[in-house]
């Protein structure tokens, strides 16, 4: 009798040990699908501020007494996992005129004139960021938008 319960007990420290593992490994997936997506979003963030930067390069380049003002520019990071929209909404002009005293050539809703100096050619972006990977790695999308305003 002695033996047999001794055997019952090795079982019951067993099934508790693997119990108390399968808990464990069950919260060690959750950190780590945790820090996956938290990277991601980490990713995405610095994305955002890439693409703002290159946004504004792109509207400081662009001539707009032939082309007109930039109403959008859309960016794909280089490793395909980041895709970003950045709208042009208001562009903030001293009294309307361009940095050479012409009027400003742009679409009258788009154009805020105003009347310091200490804030012209101010724009302000609508900025929105997506990942285009989660479908085949099994994420979750991220969808990250900010509104900005800055100077070319």
């Amino acid at each position: 009798m002695r033996k047999g319960f001794g055997l019952l007990q090795a079982l019951l420290v067993i099934v508790l040990i693997s119990g108390i593992m399968v808990i464990a490994m069950k919260y060690v997936k959750v950190s780590i699908k945790q820090t996956k997506d938290l990277y991601l979003r980490e990713s995405a963030e610095l994305f955002m501020n890439s693409a703002v930067e290159l946004s504004l390069l792109a509207i400081q380049g662009r001539d707009r007494s032939v082309n007109g003002c930039l109403h959008e520019v859309n960016v794909t990071s280089s490793d395909k996992r980041f895709k970003a929209n950045i709208n042009i909404s208001k562009y903030y002009v001293y009294k309307n005129q361009d940095n050479n005293g012409s009027t400003f050539n742009c679409n009258a809703n788009r154009v805020q004139s105003i009347e310091t100096e200490d804030s012209h050619g101010m724009v302000m972006l609508e900025v929105e960021i997506l990942t285009t990977d989660h479908a085949k790695n099994g994420n979750k999308a991220i969808k990250l938008t900010r509104r900005t305003i800055q100077r070319p």
